[in-house]
């Protein structure tokens, strides 16, 4: 998937005039914690968000240094502050050349950027103009909505099998002597670990398998130092009710 496939495309705009009361009225009205903040001529020139109003002296959260270290503190740094907590328009607070996408960056990108800067939202660009932006509640969305996705209509056993099996031989984590058996949909996993975090990895990767309905786990946990195994807690559970 990419940025255009996700985005939210009715973007709501301030401008680096606009007061800081407006500003936040307008988030507490849209549910909304950020805006791209744009010029005259339309150009993206900052982003302002809910973090930027934490160090506030309307609300006396501005930062109260010791004396110590105000005399190590530059005036330029101090300046800067003053400007941040006590600003009256969006330009003294916001954050300036955001960081930004295009329409075609893939979605793995978009979460490998979030999380290398920190951020929470990513505005969208075309011909340095806002089209769109993405936030992380576009990709709780997107993810959501792979629930309503159409069936894969060679979704059958032998087809679940062979991807279930290119998957689990793929990864390092795999049960030894893997056994797979499908029937209606129905997985059924044999093998044996040494990590019981191995268990839940390959049971996950069942669960997202298309045609996959049901996982019956019949991997035994094995000490690779005594040898002793332990059945898959289903088994055990199956055996003490019969």
């Amino acid at each position: 998937m990419r940025a255009h496939q996700i985005m939210t495309h009715r973007v709501i705009s301030v401008t680096p005039e606009t007061s800081i009361a407006d500003a936040a009225n307008t988030m507490l009205t849209n549910h909304i914690s950020g805006l791209p903040v744009l010029d005259s001529s339309g150009a993206l020139v900052g982003i302002v968000s809910e973090g930027d109003f934490l160090r506030r002296s309307e609300i006396g959260t501005q930062r109260r240094r010791p004396r110590w270290l105000r005399f190590f503190s530059s005036p330029g740094r101090l300046a800067d502050d003053f400007v941040t907590e006590s600003g009256r328009k969006v330009e003294d607070v916001m954050t300036r050349d955001p960081v930004t996408v295009h329409e075609e960056t893939r979605l793995e990108d978009l979460v490998a950027l979030m999380e290398r800067r920190g951020i929470k939202r990513l505005p969208v660009l075309r011909n340095a103009q806002l089209v769109g932006i993405v936030t992380r509640s576009n990709l709780l969305r997107a993810v959501a909505g792979l629930a309503k996705e159409i069936p894969d209509p060679t979704a059958d056993d032998d087809h679940i099998r062979a991807r279930l099996q290119r998957t689990l031989d793929a990864a390092d984590w795999r049960p030894i002597g893997l056994q797979l058996a499908v029937r209606n949909g129905v997985v059924h996993l044999h093998g044996l670990i040494g990590d019981d975090r191995a268990r839940r990895a390959a049971i996950v990767a069942c669960e997202n398998t298309e045609g996959v309905k049901e996982v019956h786990d019949h991997i035994c946990l094995v000490d690779t130092w005594s040898g002793y195994y332990v059945e898959s807690p289903e088994d055990i559970k199956a055996k003490a009710a019969g």
